[in-house]
């Protein structure tokens, strides 16, 4: 069975990143949910994928005379007062509005979705029964810096969910060896592929599971993981035929926008 991810929650159909869009990802059945950790200016960890909040908020709006709007120039109380869902009616990013797949009370609910902080996301997950891929961005520390995996680590014990309902992911893989040696129960995903056009880079293979751009990847490549022992994701596909292609190629999961379209097919 090829996992079905929800990246950044069922996005198409809600604002990304929110417990509304986690939700819907739910109900439509995918395995899991994929969302992004960073850090506030006061030490917070929040469920946000950019380095700014120009793209996903109301904070020039909010906020006309801050100089700067990057995630961790804001403490935890400004950016949760923040409108972190009406841009999805506004911008209909995945024209999913305009296909009449949308619901005018969830319209009606976006326009209160804040930024939640990863507990709160660790939390819902908890409740659900259900399990999250947590990726960790390095936007508010240089690379050597360990403040957000150790706290997502300390999130994750504080909520009491259970470690094999958590994997965590990253671009930054020192941060994911840390991770290894501090908690061994906890899943790893190595990511890979963050640039389109440079070739896939696999290192010396130390991780469990890597999480491969798509466009990157070929049979050869999957065939030689494989071969590995390694479990192999890839972000993030949307087109049903390309799903079709790479479930018969044996992959173990796979990322995309639209839960709903895949989640009863694999």
């Amino acid at each position: 069975m090829v996992r079905v991810i929800a990246h950044r929650g069922a996005r198409s159909l809600a604002p990304e990143n929110t417990l509304i869009a986690a939700k819907i990802a739910y109900e439509t059945g995918a395995d899991l949910w994929e969302t992004d950790i960073t850090a506030t200016c006061d030490g917070h960890l929040v469920l946000f994928h950019d380095e700014t909040l120009l793209r996903c908020t109301n904070a020039t709006t909010k906020f006309p005379s801050r100089s700067s709007y990057l995630v961790r120039d804001f403490c935890l109380e400004d950016i949760q007062s923040l409108d972190a869902g009406s841009y999805f009616i506004d911008t209909d990013p995945f024209l999913q509005i305009l296909a009449g797949n949308v619901t005018k009370d969830a319209l009606l609910s976006f326009k209160k979705q804040i930024i939640p902080t990863l507990e709160q996301g660790l939390l819902f997950t908890k409740k659900m029964n259900w399990k999250v891929n947590l990726e960790l961005k390095s936007y508010s520390m240089e690379n050597n810096d360990t403040y957000i995996p150790d706290q997502t680590l300390e999130r994750i014990y504080r909520t009491g969910i259970p470690l094999n309902r958590v994997a965590i992911s990253s671009f930054n893989h020192d941060w994911l060896e840390r991770v290894m040696i501090k908690e061994p129960k906890i899943e790893i995903q190595a990511l890979v592929g963050e640039n389109d056009t440079d070739p896939l880079d696999f290192k010396d293979y130390v991780f469990p599971v890597y999480n491969v751009n798509a466009d990157l990847i070929d049979p050869e490549k999957i065939g030689h993981l494989k071969a590995k022992g390694k479990k192999i994701n890839l972000f993030t596909i949307n087109d049903p035929k390309t799903f079709l292609r790479f479930v018969t190629l044996g992959v173990d999961g796979i990322f995309t926008d639209f839960p709903q379209l895949f989640a009863e097919k694999s």
